[in-house]
Order: structure tokens, then sequence, then C-alpha cells
């Protein structure tokens, strides 16, 4: 099997879709992996790091999407990226279909077998691949809300922890 790893295309989306211990498990079972070259810089993973795993890198994302079986994404594709899209191609990402009537409709007409990461469920009923990602937006969303509430960002200026001897005065 050929498996591709493309940058992923998101604004500010800095995740990578396989970590070079993935690529060199995959390499290690007999399959061929394509790496984007700097797919993983933002996740800090450099291309030797991939190499060293066993994959082989390739300059851009149309070489990558084009030679590849399986695609292995951590966002939905972008419209860009639906050009790539053709029959037997599979892609495993999360998908959000719900809010992306276009996507599930390109996927459709060029037949590729999409499976999304929030869908996968064992017999026990929980969402394995969704969990993790669930987990991390909780805790981020206090971290963002605190850098809104900064006066420099338009917010009222509150300090979520307070200031300790403010505290002890009765000034909050």
């Amino acid at each position: 099997m050929i498996i591709g790893l493309p940058k992923e295309i998101k604004n500010n989306e800095n995740r990578v879709g396989m970590v070079p211990a993935g690529v060199g498990a995959l390499a290690k079972a007999g399959h061929q992996v394509l790496v984007e070259a700097g797919a993983g810089l933002g996740s800090g993973f450099a291309d030797e790091s991939y190499r060293a795993a066993g994959a082989q890198l390739l300059s851009t994302a149309k070489e990558v999407w084009e030679r590849a079986d399986i695609i292995v994404k951590v966002k939905e594709p972008l419209k860009e990226e639906y050009v790539y899209f053709r029959e037997g191609l599979v892609l495993f990402t999360y998908l959000h279909l719900a809010a992306a009537g276009d996507l599930v409709f390109q996927l459709m007409e060029k037949k590729v077998k999409a499976v999304a990461y929030e869908t996968i469920q064992p017999v026990d009923g929980s969402l394995p691949l969704l969990m993790p990602m669930s987990e991390v937006a909780g805790r981020m969303s206090v971290q963002i809300g605190a850098h809104f509430l900064e006066k420099a960002q338009g917010g009222r200026g509150v300090l979520l922890g307070g200031v300790p001897e403010a505290l002890k005065q009765g000034m909050w």
C-alpha cells in the first residue's frame, strides 16, 4: 500500500496527519510512505525524521496525492485539494461532513472512499479519535478566552487568576 502524507493547508493548522514513529511502523510493515516536504514542520518534526523513519519525501502535495493509495490528513480537504480526488482513493481524516455539503458532493462524484476520524467507533461506543481532540479544544477554550479578555484584545482587562495581593486586600 502507498500511503501519502501531504502538508495541511488550512489556515493556522500546524498539525500533521502522522508522526515519524507512525511512518516507521508502516514502513516496517512493508508499506511505502510518501511525505510532502515540510509536512511535519508545524508540529516540530523535521523532514529528516520522516526520512529516517523510512518515508520518501516529495516536493509537492500534487505528487503525494497522485501517487498515494491512501491519504492521511488532519483536517478536511479544502477546495484547492478537490482536484486531487479520484476514484479508488482512500482518504483518512477529520471530515466534519455535516457542515460541508460541497465536500460531500465532491467525494461522492469522484468516488473517493473517505473515512472520517470522528465517526470511528469501537463496540464500546466510544469515539477514540474524537475524544482527544475534544479534550484539547476544551482546554484551549479557556486559554483563548483569557487572551480575549485582555484589554489589548478589546476585552475588559480581566486576569483570570486574579492578582494575589489585590485579592488579599479585597480589591476583587
